[in-house]
């Protein structure tokens, strides 16, 4: 057989770009025929280096990836991600046509959700797309059916009754993505493109272990008893005000539970200028709030997040519902407590909450969105009460995790649905 290549375009922020490159390693890993070429195209205003260069190792040589100097963005223009994405178009055909000088034979494009105006280079090169969708199926499933809803212009809901999932969704839990002129066309552009790849749910449970596993906060968690700790991230572009901080804080002292809180500050634009470390984490703490907890709690900054969770210690996992963290937690068994930030991330809670009963909710409704650059302020006695029932001995949500946690496994396995669906994508391109 002969040896074939991809392409992988995948969107710049990081849960992303970590997601392809862990598929694109699945895929090396399953043919040796294949070679995979990742093309990178950064984020405007953001240096990612960082978090590229782990990614990739030289021992890899059937893995590459090369970074497109990104097209430029209009200054004081706000960041349209369909118009910044078709602006890229001609530097990924000029890099695409260079990998073409030397073999082996271009097979296909994998892009990014974010990345389907990419299609329309795969088409001029003769080659067929595939799509990784890195978000849920609900929420694949909700933007298509509420394209067809606009299309077909029905437009007056109270409750919209989705095929994809069993209860009714509230209209005013929608995510901002839905509400905002600025992205409702790029997602109902998206739905008329999307073609799904049917790999399953694919986990980064690697490099992180391995990098922080001296670190100080992981040999912190191995002195802590089992499932004694509440952890608390957001992802890569979850961060909080000085308002927002304080009522965190107040709930973890009030609560009495051991912490782990990767703290960080907040952005008045996510897009352009992801959340930072606070440079003094204790200006923005109450007064004596590290002393008082000292002992029992931790907060730091950016945080190896599957490193944590893989810890016994960990008891709960309070997370912003980023699709990566959920499986994540779900991976390793952590009950979730759901603080939707932004992006599809309310959908992602109400399914894990409403629909599963894999994770308890700090509330309902929360006003606001970080992409809308404002969040109502979420009061510490809403915050202790979901960590208190979370932490509960025994609870049926944690009996759910734990189930959940073993299917997972299961699908991952030589013959499990994950793996075969992951064969038969590799048959489709060969």
């Amino acid at each position: 057989m002969k040896k074939i290549r991809l392409v992988f375009i995948p969107a710049a922020e990081i849960g992303h770009l970590r997601s392809t490159v862990e598929l694109a390693k699945k895929l090396l890993d399953e043919d040796d025929h294949l070679t995979i070429t990742v093309l990178i195209i950064p984020r405007p205003s953001a240096d990612d280096s960082d978090h590229v260069t782990p990614l990739f190792t030289p021992s890899q040589e059937r893995l590459r990836h090369v970074t497109i100097s990104a097209a430029d963005q209009p200054p004081d223009v706000p960041l349209d991600p369909k118009a910044f994405m078709d602006n890229q178009k001609p530097k990924v055909r000029d890099a695409v046509s260079k990998l073409l000088d030397s073999p082996p034979r271009l097979a296909g494009f994998v892009v990014d959700m974010f990345c389907t105006s990419m299609i329309e280079v795969a088409e001029e090169f003769k080659v067929p797309t595939y799509m990784m969708y890195t978000s849920n199926a609900a929420f694949l499933g909700i933007t298509l059916h509420l394209q067809l809803m606009f299309d077909e212009k029905r437009y007056d809901v109270s409750e919209l009754d989705f095929p994809c999932l069993t209860r009714p969704y509230p209209v005013e839990c929608l995510p901002y993505l839905f509400t905002s002129k600025q992205w409702l066309p790029f997602f109902f552009d998206q739905a008329r493109d999307f073609r799904k790849l049917k790999a399953g749910p694919l986990l980064h449970l690697q490099n992180d272990v391995v990098e922080a596993k001296q670190s100080e906060v992981l040999r912190w968690l191995d002195e802590q008893p089992a499932r004694s700790v509440v952890f608390l991230c957001f992802g890569s572009m979850g961060g909080f005000n000085e308002e927002q901080t304080r009522e965190i804080a107040v709930a973890l002292e009030r609560s009495g539970h051991r912490f782990l809180w990767s703290l960080r500050r907040g952005s008045p634009d996510i897009l352009t200028e992801p959340p930072g470390d606070y440079a003094n984490p204790e200006e923005v703490l109450p007064e004596g709030f590290s002393d008082r907890t000292s002992g029992r709690g931790k907060v730091i900054g950016w945080a190896p997040q599957v490193a944590v969770l893989a810890k016994p210690a960990i008891g709960s996992f309070v997370t912003h519902c980023g699709w990566n963290s959920v499986l994540e937690s779900l991976w390793f068994g952590v009950p979730m407590v759901t603080w939707p930030l932004y992006a599809e991330q309310k959908i992602n809670a109400f399914e894990m909450v409403e629909e599963l009963g894999l994770a308890v909710e700090i509330r309902r409704f929360f006003r606001g969105d970080l992409l809308g650059g404002e969040m109502e302020t979420v009061a510490a006695e809403d915050i202790e009460r979901a960590v208190r029932r979370v932490m509960e001995e025994g609870s049926d949500v944690r009996k759910r995790v734990e189930e959940m946690a073993e299917k997972c496994r299961v699908a991952l396995e030589d013959g499990g649905s994950s793996q075969v669906a992951l064969q038969k994508f590799i048959r489709d391109v060969v």
